[in-house]
């Protein structure tokens, strides 16, 4: 009964040790995704502020 008990938390251990590896491993590449993608978009937003700066359209009321 004591070496069921034992192994049970033992495998209940490495379960969490693999699942905690997993979602460490998907919050870095969220985050790394995310934060490329931030950069991306300011990139885009500041080259099209400089660019498009003298291409202004006024509404005629």
């Amino acid at each position: 009964m004591f070496w069921k008990i034992v192994g049970g938390l033992l495998i209940a251990w490495i379960a969490f040790m693999v699942i905690g590896s997993l979602v460490g491993f998907l919050v870095k590449a969220v985050f790394w995704i995310a934060l490329i993608a931030g950069a991306a978009f300011l990139g885009t937003a500041a080259y099209g502020a400089i660019k498009g700066g003298g291409n202004k359209k006024q509404i005629n009321s």
